[in-house]
C-alpha cells in the first residue's frame, strides 16, 4: 500500500513537471540540467528508477521526451480518481440514500452486481496502466539518460560474482574430468600392463608373446596419457599456434571438419577459450550428431574474437548438459557470450563471442 501511494505521487508529480518540462524545452534551456536533476530525484525517490547525471544536450533532449510521458501519466491518474469518486458516489447511493429511501434491493441487485463488476475491471487496467507508465518513465530515464555509475557498479559485481563462480564450476567440472580419464582409462590399462608383466615372468616360456602384448599395451598407455594431457592443455596452442592446434583437432575427428581461422590478434587465454569452444564442439557433434560435416568459422571484429561451430546433425543439443556448460562459464569468465542453437532435426549452431583482451 506504501509502495502504491509513493507511485501515485511520483506519477502526479511527474504530470505537474512535465509542464515546467515543456517551458523549458522551449524557452528555457540553460536550466535544462537543473530540472532534469530534480526529475531524476524524483524517479530515484517515488519510482525506484536510478539514472546518470545528463550533460545540457543530454538534459534537453531527456526534457523534450519525458514531457508526454509526464503528462500521459497524468491522463491515467485523471481515470484513477474519477474512478474512485464515482465509486464513492454509487457507494453513497446505495448505503446512504438507498436505506433513507427503501431502497429495492431484489429489483435492483443486477444493476448493482453489474457495476460493481465493471468497476473491478476498469481498476485492473488502471493498475496496468499505471504500471505501464512507470516502465515507461524508467526506459525513457535509462534511454536517454543512462544507467547511473552506482547502477553500472552493481550491474559489473553481479557479473563478477556469477563469473566467478562460473569459473569454480569450470575448474571442478574439468578436475573430475581429468579424474575420471585417468581412472577409466590409464589406470586400467596399467593394471593390465602389470599383469602382462607378471604373467611373464612366472611363464618363461610364452615370455617372448607376453612381452609383446605388454609392448602393445604399453603403447596404447602413451596414447592415452597423451590425449589426456592434450585436453588438459594442448602443447601446439604454444608452439605452433591455434590455427594447428585446430588442424590437430580436424585430424583426429571422426566426422569430417572445415576450418575457416582468421589471423587473430586476441591473449593466450582468449585463443585457449577459443581452442576448447572448437575442440568439445566438435568431440560433441561426432559423438551425438550423426553429422557428416562440421565447420568451424572463426573470425576477429570490433574487438572480438567470433567462434561459430556448424553440423548437419540431428540436433537436440543440450545447452545444459556437462560439456557444454562448462564451455559457457569458460566464454562467460572473459566477458564474453555463449548460444546453442540446436532444434530438433538440425543443425546445431555454436557460437561464441570472447573480447580480445
Amino acid at each position: 500500500m506504501h509502495r502504491g501511494l509513493r507511485v501515485v505521487a511520483g506519477l502526479f508529480l511527474g504530470f505537474l513537471s512535465a509542464l515546467v518540462d515543456l517551458l523549458v524545452v522551449v524557452f528555457a534551456r540553460k536550466a535544462a540540467v537543473s530540472v532534469a536533476g530534480w526529475e531524476r530525484r524524483r524517479l530515484r525517490s517515488f519510482l525506484g528508477v536510478d539514472s546518470a547525471e545528463p550533460t545540457k544536450a543530454q538534459a534537453v533532449r531527456y526534457l523534450a521526451v519525458r514531457a508526454p510521458v509526464g503528462l500521459f501519466g497524468g491522463f491515467v491518474l485523471a481515470w484513477l480518481f474519477y474512478g474512485l469518486a464515482m465509486a464513492g458516489v454509487i457507494a453513497f447511493r446505495l448505503f446512504g440514500e438507498g436505506i433513507e429511501d427503501g431502497l429495492d434491493w431484489a429489483a435492483d441487485w443486477v444493476e448493482f452486481v453489474w457495476t460493481g463488476a465493471v468497476g473491478v475491471v476498469l481498476l485492473y487496467i488502471e493498475i496496468q496502466g499505471i504500471i505501464g507508465v512507470v516502465a515507461l518513465e524508467g526506459k525513457v530515464a535509462r534511454r536517454w539518460l543512462g544507467p547511473s555509475e552506482a547502477e553500472l557498479l552493481r550491474l559489473r559485481i553481479d557479473e563478477l560474482a556469477t563469473s566467478r563462480a562460473g569459473i569454480v564450476a569450470a575448474v571442478d567440472a574439468e578436475r573430475r574430468r581429468i579424474e575420471r580419464d585417468l581412472h577409466d582409462g590409464v589406470q586400467q590399462r596399467l593394471v593390465a600392463l602389470g599383469m602382462l608383466l607378471g604373467r611373464a615372468r612366472r611363464n618363461p616360456a610364452h615370455a617372448d608373446d607376453l612381452l609383446a602384448q605388454a609392448h602393445e599395451e604399453s603403447r596404447h598407455v602413451l596414447e592415452d596419457l597423451r590425449e589426456v594431457a592434450w585436453r588438459v592443455y594442448p602443447a601446439a596452442l604454444d608452439s605452433l599456434g591455434l590455427v594447428e592446434a585446430l588442424e590437430a583437432v580436424a585430424d583426429r575427428s571422426a566426422i569430417p571438419v572445415r576450418i575457416s581461422c582468421a589471423e587473430l590478434h586476441a591473449a593466450p587465454q582468449v585463443e585457449t577459450a577459443v581452442y576448447f569452444v572448437v575442440c568439445e564442439a566438435v568431440t560433441n557433434a561426432a559423438k551425438h550428431s550423426g553429422a557428416t560435416m562440421i565447420g568451424v568459422d572463426i573470425t576477429e571484429d570490433a574487438g572480438a574474437v567470433r567462434v561459430r561451430v556448424a553440423d548437419d546433425g540431428v540436433g537436440g543439443a543440450d545447452p545444459a548438459g556437462g560439456g557444454l556448460a562448462g564451455l559457457s562459464r569458460r566464454v562467460l569468465a572473459l566477458d564474453g557470450t555463449f548460444d546453442v542453437t540446436s532444434p530438433a532435426g538440425g543443425p546445431t549452431v555454436i557460437t561464441a563471442e570472447v573480447p580480445c583482451g
